[in-house]
């Protein structure tokens, strides 16, 4: 499918008001050619003529039509606006909704800021094609073909004339329309690249003043901003060089009539009143002549924004989802990774990966930065396949399971933490809008963060996220393990989630999370060995491999990458010297 019949296939919806719109554009233009014509009639008959009857029927038909016009142009202004909105709306959603359903492969490599600028920028450039240029375009192609009939029935030569002009606009609107589509995308992709540049500073403005690099980004802006100008310009550059052509060609008509057309009158060959219609018609040939150039920018304009947001749209994602419609199926929670091999740019991430966990356990997985735990998690809610083998979840393969239903099973805490802006209630009742305060209070409890929320000034109505007030590191990822918590899944997946929390608080949350050990298998991803020394089976991890998986005594006795581990982080202290801070916190209840 090609960019324009895609979008033909939202504007189909809107045909009829089209077509009512077309109806009363086309009125317009017939409308439109009754005045000077009537001029010309007032001239010969009433004013040369002395036919003084006329004149009051004459003005009643002038003060008619005027009145139709504003009328029909308020009512196709009004429609084509109607559509316009409309299939902007249905595109909008469909192209957002199509963005949701791609994978991590995909906003891998795509800036946000590009895809915010699809969504404004380039759709209001289709906005303004349909509510302006598609009537506008029409009615005065219209306009200079009812003109040239017209003069051609007051005199035929005089109209000949007129058309010598069309020859020089036709070759000249080619030309601009083939240099301005490559001026165009230039300036399209300046602007996404300056909107994903700022967006992205925005978003990073902590770490920019952090750093005091703020004069270094103010240079860096001047170079995108520079890239954007300078499109511009020559984008403009272009309309420059040809639409001072189309005014030529313009009032070249207006020459015409008066020298050849005044010429005629002298000879007696029209009438005055013949001239005064022709004149009255002028405009009506002179507009498209003038407006050509702008219009070519606009459709070309039109034409790139289609591109590339169809262009962003069409492209699919490597995840399919096999889905058999409105399935919520509660899985137990057993876990086979079997071969499981995953690569990604000409790169191994993990290698020949084998385990098998039976629901209720609980899995530890520890390692070095980039060993591949993370990976394994993402495997397992698929947002990346495998390259060979099979993740396995209740016996099934994940690939051949209703996508939405596997991840509506899985509750995650990530290690990047995202909140939106919106309240700490809404934030932890994300994945179950519909749950009670109570159930939204247990968890916050489970997470350690009913106390703090509390001492909030607005308690769980705070409004947090992006905009919202300040938390903490610790404070995020407890919100954030609140949120998978309410979920009730049969899976948990827990990547670094207690890294920014004292000992203390992890102790407590690690005798909470034995509370729910038997309704679901938990993974835990930490670099912690006091975040997995309980779990029933732990994996220790280099270079995407399994060196070593066991309890925490048996990888102790076995004096290797764990048990050297475990000695970095505690020496010889025996670790149930934090048993006593355990009681206490949790003879509390997290209140």
């Amino acid at each position: 499918m090609t960019p324009i019949k895609w979008f033909m296939t939202f504007l189909k919806k809107y045909t009829k008001l089209i077509f009512v719109g077309i109806l009363l554009t086309t009125l317009i233009a017939v409308l439109s050619i009754v005045n000077p014509y009537i001029s010309g009639v007032i001239v010969d008959d009433v004013i040369r003529g002395r036919n003084y009857d006329l004149l009051p029927r004459l003005l009643a038909c002038l003060l008619t039509v005027t009145l139709l016009n504003g009328i029909f142009r308020f009512l196709y202004q009004l429609v084509f606006e109607t559509a316009s909105q409309g299939t902007l709306y249905d595109m909008r959603s469909k192209v957002y909704r199509k963005l949701l359903e791609e994978d991590f492969a995909f906003y891998n490599k795509k800036r946000t800021g590009d895809l915010m600028s699809r969504q404004t920028g380039d759709m209001d450039a289709i906005r303004h094609f349909v509510a302006y240029v598609i009537y506008v375009v029409y009615q005065n192609v219209l306009l200079f073909i009812f003109a040239l009939l017209m003069v051609f029935t007051v005199n035929a030569k005089l109209a000949l004339c007129m058309l010598v002009v069309l020859p020089f606009t036709a070759f000249t609107t080619y030309r601009q329309a083939k240099e301005v589509k490559p001026a165009f995308q230039r300036n399209r992709n300046c602007f996404s690249s300056l909107n994903a540049f700022v967006q992205e500073n925005v978003s990073g403005n902590r770490v920019v003043k952090a750093f005091a690099k703020e004069d270094y980004e103010k240079e860096k802006f001047e170079v995108e901003n520079d890239k954007f100008r300078d499109a511009q310009i020559n984008a403009s550059k272009v309309w420059m060089k040809y639409v001072p052509l189309f005014e030529i060609l313009s009032n070249a008509l207006t020459i015409v009539l008066m020298l050849y057309g005044g010429y005629m009158v002298i000879q007696e060959e029209i009438t005055l009143g013949d001239l005064v219609k022709v004149n009255g018609y002028l405009w009506m040939l002179n507009m498209p002549l003038r407006m050509a150039g702008w219009w070519v920018n606009d459709i070309q304009n039109f034409l790139t924004s289609v591109e590339k947001i169809y262009a962003t749209y069409s492209e699919e994602p490597k995840i399919h989802a096999p889905r058999t419609g409105g399935i919520h199926e509660k899985l137990r929670g057993d876990v086979e990774f079997k071969d499981v091999c995953y690569r990604a740019d000409d790169e191994d991430i993990v290698n020949n990966i084998n385990f098998s966990v039976k629901a209720g356990q609980t899995v530890g997985i520890i390692g070095s930065t980039g060993s591949g735990k993370s990976t394994l998690m993402n495997l397992l809610c698929r947002f990346y396949d495998t390259t060979s083998g099979q993740v396995l979840v209740d016996g099934r393969d994940v690939r051949d399971m209703d996508l939405y239903n596997l991840r509506d099973n899985i509750g995650m805490a990530m290690q990047d933490v995202f909140l939106f802006s919106d309240t700490i209630e809404g934030n932890i009742a994300y994945g179950r809008p519909d749950c009670s305060f109570e159930e939204v209070k247990h968890a916050a409890i489970m997470a350690d963060a009913n106390h703090f929320i509390n001492a909030l000034p607005d308690g769980y109505d705070t409004i947090v996220g992006e905009r919202g007030v300040g938390l903490s590191g610790g404070q995020k990822q407890r919100i954030s393990l609140a949120r998978a918590l309410l979920k009730d899944p049969s899976i948990l997946i827990l990547d670094d989630t207690t890294s920014a929390v004292d000992m203390e608080t992890e102790s407590y949350i690690q005798s909470q999370l034995k509370t729910i050990q038997n309704s679901c298998t938990i993974f835990i991803i930490a670099y912690r060995i006091s975040s997995i020394k309980d779990a029933d089976l732990i994996l220790v991890m280099d270079n995407g491999c399994i060196i070593e998986q066991g309890t925490h005594e048996s990888l102790l006795a076995r004096d290797g990458y764990y048990a050297k581990a475990f000695r970095n982080q505690y020496g010889e202290i025996p670790y149930d010297l934090l048993s006593e801070k355990q009681n206490r916190r949790q003879s509390k209840g997290g209140e």
